[in-house]
């Protein structure tokens, strides 16, 4: 047992390391960004040019981000587990605070990542957009085909001249969990704009998900709407959901017209919370009234989603 707890000691100060290292990558640009524009070519690209590839390193960077800090978590995670096992009392309390204290940096450096991202974006459509009644050009939903945990099947195209609102969810993240047991957001939302044309789907796309856990949280909750099966993860990477939650909604031409979180809940706390001001009845409410969204993006936060390999 001394044996154990020993490696879990060294195990724990190589992960503290570690972290603090993430953290700091984060936070600049790699030295091979700053070698590689010192090797570009006398020739200046064109600012669109400029843009997208400012835009692609950092949804690269951001990637980098997220599959780094979980694989952190996951070993912290056992760690704690064998400290749990051992009686390791002491340690296990130490990696619990690192596990919070990772957390709270990771989301503040995703937040900051994010947060230069979406002028990059919006300057993309702008400049790709082509203006219509509809102001810029918007992105076609992609078409999907997935059956629901209890039976059902539902297609993008069977929703013809409705609004659709993708909500991407996990029984097992505590954001999820939070939203249903807690506040309820997503059913009082769903509920709210059943009746004005609007269609709710819930989508799960965690590798480790069962069928049992989700029919039993349809179950608990009293979900007016199907929780989807995409396991393999082939939906979420189409739609690029990253977070759960993360909701888009699709207007009745089949366009998405809201990509992003919930609502503005505080990113700086240990544990999950609401905000005041939800995003996607906002956008709901202006759809359902004739009027375009006036926020059509805002950064997801909760839980990364890991689906099945492609």
């Amino acid at each position: 047992m001394k044996r154990t707890i020993a490696w879990i000691g060294i195990a724990l100060c190589t992960l503290a390391l570690a972290s603090t290292t993430l953290g700091r990558q984060a936070e600049r640009p790699s030295r091979s960004d700053d070698s590689n524009r010192e090797m570009q070519s006398p020739r200046a690209p064109s600012p669109e040019r400029q843009t997208r590839e400012e835009a692609q390193k950092l949804e690269q960077q951001i990637s980098r981000l997220r599959a780094a800090h979980q694989d952190l978590i996951d070993a912290l995670k056992a760690i704690h587990a064998t400290a749990i096992k051992e009686k390791a009392t002491g340690t296990a309390k130490q990696v619990e605070a690192l596990i919070s204290r990772r957390q709270a940096a990771f989301q503040e450096s995703l937040r900051a990542l994010e947060q230069q991202q979406q002028p990059l974006q919006r300057s993309i459509r702008e400049r790709t957009g082509r203006p219509d009644s509809a102001g810029p050009r918007l992105r076609r939903a992609p078409e999907f085909e997935l059956s629901s945990f209890d039976g059902r099947q539902a297609k993008l195209s069977g929703y013809q001249g409705q609004i659709v609102v993708l909500e991407w969810l996990d029984p097992a993240c505590p954001y999820t969990r939070y939203h249903y047991e807690t506040v309820q957001t997503m059913v009082k939302t769903a509920q709210k704009y059943r009746d004005k044309g609007v269609t709710w789907l819930a989508v799960n796309s965690s590798v480790k998900t069962t069928p049992e856990a989700n029919r039993e949280f349809a179950q608990k909750h009293k979900l007016p709407y199907p929780i989807l099966d995409d396991r393999s993860g082939e939906t979420a990477r189409r739609y690029g959901a990253r977070t759960t939650p993360h909701v888009f909604i699709m207007d009745k031409e089949g366009r998405i017209v809201y990509d992003g979180a919930i609502d503005n809940a505080p990113r700086d706390q240990d544990q999950p919370g609401a905000g005041q001001l939800n995003y996607v009845d906002k956008a709901l409410a202006e759809l359902t009234q004739g009027r375009p969204v006036s926020l059509p993006n805002t950064p997801p936060y909760g839980s990364p989603i890991r689906p099945g390999r492609p």
